[in-house]
C-alpha cells in the first residue's frame, strides 16, 4: 500500500478496535479504493461489501445492495401502517410490505446473522430511503432493534461525485419523510451519525496550484484567479487528430460514443472484434466493459484496470495506441515511453457471500467469471464514466455541465495542468456543488476528536466484546422457542420424539444464565472505573472460561449429534433446518468465547487488534474436528441405523470446491491447484475459468520460474520451438503462429517464450 496517511491509519484502527460506524471520504485521488482493499485484507471482522449498482459492486469486489438484502426496486417509506402506493411508474414499499413480501433464503440470512462489518462503497449514489430499508431488513433478520442490527457500517465515497437518483414523482411522496436524498438524510444516519473521516493527502496530483484550484472548485469557493488559471488552457480550435494521446471528456454518452465510432471508422485497416470468455453465472447487466471490443491498428485506447503484475506497465486510465492485432494478440504502444506491451486479459468475478460452517466466517463464493482485455476506445469518455480514472492528457468540454460537481470530477481526473486542454472557457454558472453536501462536510472530525474518540471507543469495544461473549439471553431464548415448537402440529409425529432432548438442552443453557449475568456485572464494574486493570480483566476471563466453556461446548456436541441423527430420518427437512439455525448460534457463541480469550491476550500484550491475532488453529478446526469425532462415534453406536451414505445429502449441501481463496492473486490460486497435481482442465472447472485463461496463468508462472515448461510440454515440442525461437526477434508472436498454424496454440508459444527469460 502507498504511504498510509494519518486519516487512513485512524480509519483502520476504528474498524478493527471499535464498533463505531465511519464515513470515509476524500477528494479524487486520495486512495479510498486502496484503503478499502487494506481494510478487507486485515480486519478480523466478518465483512460484506455492497454497492448501489452492479458495476460499482464488481469494482469493489462485492455484491449489490438489492441482491444482498433482497430489496425490491422502488422507493421505501420508513413507516408502518402506510397504504400501498403504486402507479404505472412509481412503486413504494413500507415496513409492512417489506416484511410481508420478505423471501430471503437461508444462505443470505446466515450471512446477515454472522456479519460484523458492512462496507457500503460509492455511497454518494445511495438514496436515503434505500439505506433505511437496509437498516430495517438487517434489524429484522438479526432480531435486534439497534441500528443495522448491531453491525458496524463503513460508508465510503465522495459526495461531490455521482449523486443519488430520485425521480420527481418519487420525491413528491418521499419529501414527507426526508429532508434530502443523500445517505446522510436517512433516519438511521440522522439518529446515529457515523464518524466523518476525510483522506486529504492527494496521490494523483502534486502541482500545488492545480490542487488549490481543485479544492476551491470542490468547496464552492472558486475565485476569479482560479478561473484565470484554468482559462489559460482554453483552446477551442484544438486539433485532437493532430495531437495524439488526448481523451475528450464530455457530458453525454451519445457524444462520446459518436466520437469513438467516427474516429475508429476513419482509421484504415481491418476491424477485429474481441469477445469475452464468460463462465458460470455472470449476468450481462453487470458486464464491466462492452462485450464486443472493436479495434483497428492505430486506435487510441485506455486501460480500465491497474496492472496487477510487478511490472506495473499500466494503470486505470493510461492511454496507448494499438500497434499490432491478431485474433489472440493485442500489442499496445506507449509513445511517450517508447514502450510496447502485450495486453493480458483481466478476470472479473461475480461473487456471493456464504458462511463457512466450520468457522462461521463469511467468505466469498465465485459464481461466474468474465475474462476480457481491460481496454476500451479512448478518443472520448463521459465525465460520469471517468470516475476513478487518472489521465495524463485530457481535452475537457465543461460548457454543458448539467450536474453539480461535474466540472470538479472532470478536472480532478488529470495529474497536472500541463495535460489540460479546455475546449471552451470555464464560466461561474452551473458548476456549484450541492449545498446539503457542503453543509454535511462541516461534520468532518478533527484530529483531536479522532484521538479522544479512538481511546474511548476502543475501551468501549473491548468492554462490549467481552460482555457480549458471555451474554446468552438471546441464545437461551432461541432454545426456549425451539423447545416450545414441539407442541406445534407440523411434523409432530417425528419431531415430537425429540422433545425430551430439547427440554434437557434448555435446562443446560438456562443454568448458565444467572452465573453469566453475575460475571457480566463484575466486568461492568471493572470497566466503569477511570483506568481499567487489563491484567485483572484477563485473569477474570480465564477463570470464567474455566467455568463456562465446557458446558457451552457440550451443547455444541449435543446439537451436532442430534443433526447426525436427524439427517438419517426422511421428511423432517423443516426440523433439520431449525436445528441448523440453533447449531449456528451455539457454535458461534463458543467460537466467540475462544476469540474473547485471544482479544484480551492481544490487548494486554499492547498489540493491535487484527485478523491474525483473533484466530487460531483451534478456532479454525473447532467444528470440523468435532463433527468428524461425532460421525465416527455415531457410526460405532448406531451401526444398524446407517443408511446409504449418499442418502445423507438429503439435507446437507455438498461442499463447494470453487470458493474464492481470499487475498491471493488469481495466478497464485492456480499455482496452488497445479502443485496439488490438478490438470489444466480440472483447474479451469474448479475456478470457473476457461482452459485458455489457466494457460495464461501458467505463462506467468513459467516467467517467474515457479513452474517449468518441461512440466507442461513434451520434450520434442520444446526442442522444435527452441530451434524456431533461436533467431526470432519480433515483438509479436503472430508470424510464429502463422508459421506453425494449429500445431501450437498461442499459449504454448507464450509459455515457451516465457521460459527463455
Amino acid at each position: 500500500m502507498q504511504a498510509i496517511s494519518e486519516a487512513a491509519e485512524y480509519t483502520l484502527q476504528f474498524i478493527n478496535q471499535t464498533q463505531r460506524s465511519v464515513f470515509l471520504t476524500g477528494k479524487a485521488g486520495t486512495g479510498k479504493t486502496t484503503l478499502l482493499r487494506e481494510i478487507i485484507a486485515t480486519t478480523h471482522k466478518n465483512t460484506v461489501v455492497v454497492a448501489p449498482t452492479g458495476i460499482a459492486a464488481l469494482n469493489a469486489g462485492g455484491v449489490t445492495i438489492h441482491s444482498m438484502f433482497q430489496l425490491p426496486f422502488g422507493g421505501f417509506i420508513p413507516s408502518f401502517n402506510v397504504e400501498s402506493q403504486f402507479t404505472e411508474t412509481v412503486k413504494f414499499e413500507s415496513k409492512d410490505t417489506l416484511r410481508r413480501h420478505f423471501k430471503m433464503g437461508g444462505l443470505k440470512k446466515s450471512v446477515i446473522r454472522n456479519m460484523e462489518l458492512l462496507v457500503i462503497d460509492e455511497v454518494s449514489m445511495l438514496r436515503a430511503d434505500l439505506l433505511d430499508a437496509m437498516d430495517y431488513m438487517m434489524q429484522t433478520v438479526r432480531k435486534k432493534t439497534t441500528p443495522f442490527g448491531g453491525v458496524q457500517v463503513l460508508y465510503i465515497g465522495d459526495l461531490l461525485q455521482l449523486p443519488p437518483v430520485i425521480r420527481d414523482e418519487e420525491w413528491r411522496t418521499l419529501r414527507a419523510y426526508y429532508k434530502g436524498k443523500f445517505f446522510f438524510h436517512s433516519h438511521v444516519v440522522q439518529q446515529n451519525p457515523p464518524l466523518y473521516i476525510e483522506l486529504s493527502k492527494i496521490f494523483r496530483q502534486t502541482d500545488t496550484t492545480f490542487i488549490s484550484v481543485l479544492n476551491n472548485l470542490r468547496n464552492n469557493q472558486i475565485t476569479p484567479e482560479d478561473i484565470q488559471v484554468l482559462n489559460k488552457y482554453v483552446k477551442p480550435d484544438f486539433d485532437l487528430k493532430a495531437n495524439k494521446g488526448y481523451i475528450t471528456l464530455t457530458t453525454h454518452n451519445a457524444k462520446a460514443d459518436t466520437m469513438n465510432s467516427q474516429a475508429l471508422h476513419d482509421l484504415k485497416g481491418e476491424l477485429i472484434t474481441y469477445k469475452p470468455d464468460v463462465v458460470g453465472d455472470f449476468p450481462e447487466k453487470i458486464f464491466p466493459i462492452e462485450e464486443n471490443l472493436k479495434l483497428k491498428i492505430g486506435a487510441q485506447i485506455m486501460f480500465v484496470k491497474n496492472d496487477l503484475s510487478i511490472d506495473k506497465n499500466y494503470f486505470n486510465g493510461k492511454m496507448g495506441i494499438i500497434k499490432s492485432l491478431s485474433s489472440q494478440e493485442i500489442l499496445v504502444h506507449f509513445p511517450e515511453e517508447d514502450k510496447t506491451i502485450e495486453v493480458e486479459k483481466y478476470e472479473w468475478q461475480n461473487i456471493r457471500y456464504k458462511v463457512d460452517q466450520a468457522t462461521k466466517e463469511i467468505e466469498e463464493e465465485v459464481l461466474g467469471t468474465f475474462v476480457h482485455y481491460p481496454i476500451k476506445l479512448a478518443w472520448a469518455i463521459t465525465v460520469h464514466k471517468s470516475q476513478g480514472l487518472t489521465f495524463d492528457k485530457a481535452a475537457i468540454d465543461v460548457s454543458q455541465v448539467f450536474m453539480p460537481g461535474q466540472a470538479y470530477v472532470a478536472l480532478s481526473r488529470l495529474r497536472s495542468l500541463e495535460g489540460l486542454i479546455l475546449l471552451s472557457p470555464l464560466r461561474m454558472n452551473g458548476i456549484s456543488n450541492d449545498q446539503d453536501v457542503m453543509d454535511y462536510s462541516l461534520n468532518k472530525a478533527s484530529e483531536e476528536l479522532l484521538k479522544n474518540s479512538l481511546h474511548f471507543e476502543t475501551k468501549n469495544f473491548i468492554h462490549n466484546y467481552l460482555i457480549n461473549s458471555f451474554d446468552w439471553a438471546d441464545l437461551a431464548q432461541e432454545w426456549r422457542n425451539h423447545k416450545f415448537s414441539y407442541s406445534e402440529k407440523s411434523e409432530s409425529s417425528e419431531k415430537s420424539k425429540h422433545s425430551v432432548w430439547a427440554a434437557k438442552q434448555l435446562i443446560a443453557i438456562d443454568s448458565l444464565l444467572d452465573p453469566s449475568k453475575k460475571f457480566i456485572h463484575q466486568l461492568n464494574k471493572i470497566f466503569n472505573s477511570e483506568t481499567v486493570d487489563l491484567i485483572h480483566v484477563s485473569e477474570r476471563i480465564q477463570a470464567a472460561l474455566g467455568y463456562f466453556l465446557k458446558p457451552m461446548d457440550d451443547l455444541v456436541f449435543e446439537i451436532l449429534w442430534k443433526l447426525e441423527e436427524v439427517k438419517r430420518i426422511k421428511k423432517v427437512k423443516a426440523f433439520y433446518d431449525e436445528l441448523i439455525v440453533l447449531e449456528e448460534l451455539q457454535t458461534k457463541a463458543v467460537l466467540r468465547l475462544m476469540k474473547a480469550k485471544l482479544l484480551i491476550e492481544t490487548v494486554v500484550a499492547g498489540e493491535p487488534i487484527s485478523k491474525e491475532k483473533l484466530t487460531s488453529d483451534e478456532i479454525k478446526k473447532y467444528v470440523s474436528r468435532k463433527t468428524e469425532a461425532i460421525q465416527n462415534q455415531f457410526k460405532k453406536v448406531h451401526v444398524t441405523l446407517i443408511e446409504d451414505e449418499k442418502d445423507l445429502e438429503r439435507y446437507t449441501s455438498k461442499k463447494k470446491t470453487d470458493s474464492k481463496a481470499p487475498k491471493k492473486s488469481t495466478v497464485e490460486i492456480t499455482y496452488e491447484l497445479w502443485i496439488d497435481k490438478n490438470s489444466i482442465q480440472d483447474i479451469a472447472t474448479i475456478r470457473k475459468l476457461t482452459t485458455q485463461t489457466i494457460e495464461s496463468h501458467l505463462v506467468k508462472l513459467i516467467q517467474s520460474k515457479k513452474v517449468s515448461v518441461q512440466d507442461i510440454m513434451p520434450q520434442d515440442k520444446i526442442k522444435e520451438l527452441g530451434e524456431a525461437f533461436k533467431h526470432y526477434k519480433e515483438e509479436s508472436l503472430t508470424a510464429m503462429k502463422d508459421q506453425f498454424g494449429e500445431k501450437y496454440s498461442w499459449d504454448e508459444l507464450r509459455m515457451f517464450k516465457a521460459s527463455l527469460n
